[in-house]
C-alpha cells in the first residue's frame, strides 16, 4: 500500500491510499478518482514528504504532528470534531431518508427525472462521465462526501 498526498483543480488538499503506484495510474485513466471535497474528477499527485519514524525515546517524548510538520495531528481515539458529527449526521439522515440503489445510480436517477420510475430519494454510485451526463441533461444530482457504508472500509 502506498499513500498519496492528492490536489485537485480547485487547490483542495487531501489524501488517500492505493495498492501502489501502477493503480494510482490506473485509476486515474479511468476517471475513477475524485477530489474528496468538491468531487472534481481532476486530481493529480503533490510531493510526499517520507514518513520516517523517530526512534523508540524520541517517540515516546514527541507530540505526533501532522505529515506537513506543523499543528499536531489529530488524534483518531478523540472525540469527533463538529466537521465530522455533521458528516455523520448527513450519512445517517441520507441512509434513513433514501433508497441505496448502488451503481445503478445514474439510471435510476434518469428513469425518475424522465417519470418512468416513481419520484423518490435515491442515492448511490456513479461513474464521473455518468454524473457529468445526468447534470449536463438537467438531471439534479450532487455529490455526497462520503463512500457508501457497502463500499467504506
Amino acid at each position: 500500500m502506498i499513500r498519496y498526498s492528492l490536489r485537485c483543480e480547485a487547490g483542495h488538499e487531501f489524501e488517500s491510499w492505493f495498492a501502489g503506484a501502477a493503480a494510482f495510474d490506473s485509476l486515474s485513466k479511468a476517471g475513477q478518482l475524485a477530489c474528496a471535497i468538491c468531487g472534481s474528477p481532476r486530481v493529480e499527485k503533490t510531493l510526499m514528504l517520507p514518513a520516517v519514524r523517530p526512534g523508540r525515546k524520541a517517540e515516546a517524548r514527541a507530540e505526533p504532528r501532522s505529515a506537513e510538520g506543523g499543528a499536531p495531528a489529530p488524534s483518531l481515539s478523540g472525540e469527533a470534531t463538529a466537521l465530522e458529527q455533521t458528516l455523520a449526521a448527513m450519512r445517517r439522515h441520507v441512509e434513513e431518508n433514501s433508497e441505496y440503489v448502488g451503481m445503478n445510480f445514474a439510471s435510476e436517477a434518469r428513469r425518475i427525472h424522465d417519470g418512468d420510475s416513481p419520484e423518490r430519494a435515491i442515492y448511490g454510485e456513479a461513474k464521473p462521465d455518468e454524473a457529468r451526463r445526468l447534470i449536463e441533461d438537467g438531471v439534479k444530482v450532487a455529490p455526497l462526501p462520503f463512500l457508501p457504508r457497502r463500499r467504506a472500509n
